[in-house]
């Protein structure tokens, strides 16, 4: 069973940046893709990227395109989030996710196999 391990969240002002990890044990994921999501309070879990196994291929929400950059090393078994020009409503939870069929660009959380248990982001003003 895959274990996934969010790390990096934290409180960062506005326009600021934050870079989260996700590792995992118990298992490779190099051959799935993997997904970043996030869930506001009171919200539903909403998609946020999305990387095949190799990296080659990403998909951004279009809330987040060009301030977030996804990226993963697999000789490290690690997917990153790199978040820049923080907002207010990047404030969340943000999970990880693994898709074991490798389709890098589905947005839905049903999707996806394993999760990690999510790391706070929050933003301030």
């Amino acid at each position: 069973q895959v274990r996934l391990v969010e790390s990096g969240g934290g409180l960062v002002q506005a326009g600021g940046s934050l870079r989260l990890s996700c590792t995992a044990s118990g298992g490779t994921v190099r051959n799935y893709a993997m997904g970043w999501f996030r869930q506001a309070p009171g919200k539903e879990r909403e998609f946020v990227a999305g990387i095949g196994w190799s990296g080659d291929n990403t998909y951004y929400a279009d809330s987040v395109k060009g301030r977030f950059t996804i990226s993963r090393d697999n000789a490290k078994n690690t997917v990153y989030l790199q978040m820049n020009s923080l907002k207010p409503e990047d404030t969340a939870v943000y999970y990880c996710a693994v898709h074991k069929l490798g389709f890098s660009g589905d947005s839905r959380a049903a999707s996806y196999d394993y999760w990690g248990q999510g790391t706070q982001v929050t933003v301030s003003v």
